[in-house]
């Protein structure tokens, strides 16, 4: 006879029918490091090029505009606008091209057999593709001072601005990238992106039409672009520097939120 053990199994040895028991996954904090370091030595090797066009882009956009803005608060928003400008083209334009070649490629299988947490591969390349601006953004910044004749004196703000807005722009690009259903409209948003941080960020807010500067507010880099003018000024309004950083920090939690979101969607489907 056969007894109920045998057909349950409750007598059998797990070491005979039991399966393995999986790794434990991986804490937050080392993973992320490890994405991290990972993506920015592709990012050294593959992005180079690149980030010099989006340097020599925001130069020659101030060069462009030194003809008609000769100084005071519209060539302060010329200056602070180009420098988050290489953020923009790198942290969301080439982010959400990124993303959208991993989910269309189906590197994202790939990150999901592993044992780490979605939040450390979204925030360890938007780390990593945000730590990569900053040499563009020094060096855009130091050339509109000298181009514009604006003080050098607090440019040491570009430790907070480059990060925060970083971050607010790599969570949006990421989305971007993993929320489109093809991998030529995740380009495409990273394109528009980049054009409306163009648009609104370096060009003069007052210059621009009403609605426009509602349009404007929403923008993630826009309170980065803020904090940066304002340092320019003969004495900068300190308060509101922080309010404005403060602002994209919010920003960068709530878009890097939606970015780990859209991650969990896309490597489930």
């Amino acid at each position: 006879m056969v007894s109920a053990e045998a057909v349950t199994g409750t007598g059998a040895p797990e070491a005979d029918g039991g399966a393995a028991p999986l790794a434990p996954r991986a804490r937050l904090l080392p993973a992320l490091g490890a994405v991290y370091r990972a993506q920015l030595s592709r990012a050294r090797v593959a992005r180079i090029p690149l980030l010099f066009v989006a340097t020599f882009q925001s130069v020659g956009i101030m060069i462009l505009l030194r003809g008609v803005v000769s100084g005071g608060e519209p060539a302060r928003s010329v200056v602070s606008g180009s420098a988050v400008l290489v953020v923009a083209f790198v942290a969301l334009n080439l982010l959400a091209q990124y993303f959208g070649q991993l989910r269309a490629g189906g590197g994202l299988d790939h990150y999901a057999t592993l044992p780490v947490p979605p939040a450390a591969v979204v925030l360890g390349a938007a780390g990593a593709y945000a730590s990569f601006t900053v040499p563009g953004a020094v060096v855009t910044a130091v050339t509109g001072c000298l181009l514009f004749h604006l003080p050098m004196a607090h440019l040491w703000v570009l430790i907070a601005v480059i990060p925060l807005s970083g971050a607010a722009l790599s969570g949006l690009g990421a989305a971007l990238g993993l929320l489109a259903p093809r991998q030529e409209l995740a380009t495409l948003g990273g394109q528009l992106g980049m054009s409306a941080a163009l648009l609104l960020g370096v060009l003069p807010a007052g210059r621009m039409p009403e609605l426009i500067g509602y349009a404007r507010d929403l923008l993630p880099s826009t309170y980065g672009v803020e904090a940066l003018a304002r340092t320019f000024a003969p004495h900068p309004d300190w308060l509101a520097v922080g309010a404005d950083l403060g602002v994209c920090a919010v920003v960068g939690v709530l878009s890097l939120a939606l970015a780990t979101w859209a991650y969990r969607r896309a490597a489930v489907r």
